[in-house]
């Protein structure tokens, strides 16, 4: 199936807000075993977006539209694609009472211009917004198109993705058929040109398949594609050796997927103390849901003064060894597993920059764990500017941690 995705919104062609619709929708189309051919992003000027529709229409089996459904002056997605069909738009008698009411539960009364977003195409049909005013459109068959589908949803994340897991992922599981699968395994603390030299036998004897590396600054994700899902199951079990303990996980999840299901398998809790990361490993933690299960809290230590009013480490010890250090970094990881009465305790604090942090160069990152059977640390240099290196130590933080939890 060739399915073409369109984000619409200027705002997506200035550095002020990222595409970030089109990766989600991208990640759950692969889970049924699809995937885009073709992924555009179009501001909003008449003109283009028709030119836009009319291309996606003669080239693709599924267009998926975000963006364009609101109710003002900007937003005239259904308009256009009602246009360049011939179809006229007509008001949903569902649509308009579900929007009465959404305004009603906020004592507010709906203005009149937001109603034009129950006008839904004639031959369409109305996707409901649980969270919102805008309904989306599923368009099967449109005029002078057979066999094309237009699934049209609002830009607004958390309205789309409602939407897509209720209404429109179940009308798509029957369409994905014979799709190709995609076996998706998350390696962590080796570099991709290093994953490919260390992978090219076993990808060499499966080199039918269809693979790929991808690189971000936490993680690498190595990725094959088979119709045959007993195909990828022996390639997961020729890889799992050749990767050992990098292999983090596999599937969907990520490293902070990985160190909470060690977790929970454990019957086991973490507590953090962070520094130069801000907040990032208590972010990545608590965006997966049920992580309270295993994830007690931490605290996010910024200077020395909350380093000794919330984890109680003395004037004098942070004088001596410093804020930036490993006999820190360890007192950190104890004092935290320790208030919070926690199986683990996890710290990181470094040198993100600017400038030099007394004796620890730009890049100086020490992680510590303390656990069951003792304390371990680690000391780097990560490379890249102030985001890269938090980001980076986060994401070795958790790796850390899940390293020393493997091994107990």
């Amino acid at each position: 199936m060739r399915i073409e995705c369109i984000a619409i919104g200027t705002e997506l062609l200035t550095t002020r807000r990222l595409d970030t619709n089109s990766v989600w929708l991208g990640e759950r189309l692969a889970r049924l075993g699809l995937g885009f051919y073709r992924k555009t992003a179009v501001g909003d000027t008449r003109e283009d977006l028709a030119e836009l529709f009319r291309e996606a229409l003669g080239r693709s089996e599924l267009i998926l539209a975000t963006g364009g459904l609101g109710p003002t002056f900007d937003d005239f997605t259904k308009e256009l694609f009602a246009e360049i069909l011939g179809a006229e738009l007509v008001e949903d008698a569902p649509s308009r009472a579900d929007m009465v009411a959404f305004y009603a539960a906020r004592n507010r009364i709906p203005p009149q211009v937001n109603f034009k977003q129950a006008l839904i195409p004639v031959g369409a049909e109305p996707l409901r917004n649980p969270v919102g005013t805008a309904p989306g459109v599923w368009w099967e068959d449109p005029p002078g198109y057979p066999g094309v589908r237009i699934v049209l949803l609002p830009g607004v994340p958390r309205e789309m993705k409602r939407m897509w897991e209720e209404q429109v992922e179940p009308r798509l599981r029957p369409l994905a058929g014979n799709a190709r699968h995609t076996l998706r395994m998350v390696v962590a603390g080796v570099p991709e040109s290093s994953l490919d030299e260390r992978t090219r036998e076993v990808r060499e004897r499966h080199g039918h398949l269809d693979w790929t590396i991808l690189a971000s600054l936490t993680q690498v994700e190595l990725l094959v594609r088979s119709d045959d899902t007993a195909l990828l199951e022996t390639v997961l079990a020729d890889m799992k050796p050749v990767l050992g303990a990098d292999l983090a996980n596999i599937g969907d999840g990520n490293l902070e997927d990985a160190v909470l299901d060690q977790l929970q398998a454990r019957g086991q809790t973490l507590a953090v103390a962070e520094s130069m990361t801000g907040g990032l490993l208590s972010a990545r933690l608590t965006a997966i849901p049920g992580a309270s299960r295993s994830f007690l809290g931490g605290a996010t230590v910024y200077s020395p003064a909350a380093k000794a009013a919330l984890l109680g480490l003395p004037a004098a010890f942070l004088a001596e060894h410093g804020t930036v250090s490993e006999a820190t970094t360890i007192a950190l990881a104890e004092a935290a597993r320790t208030v919070l009465g926690a199986t683990w305790g996890l710290a990181v604090t470094g040198n993100a920059g600017p400038g030099a942090e007394g004796d620890a160069p730009v890049g100086t990152v020490f992680l510590a764990v303390a656990g069951p059977e003792g304390r371990v640390s680690i000391g780097r240099l990560i490379p890249g500017d102030r985001s890269d290196v938090q980001l980076r130590s986060a994401a070795a933080a958790l790796d850390f941690l899940r390293r020393q939890i493997d091994r107990s």
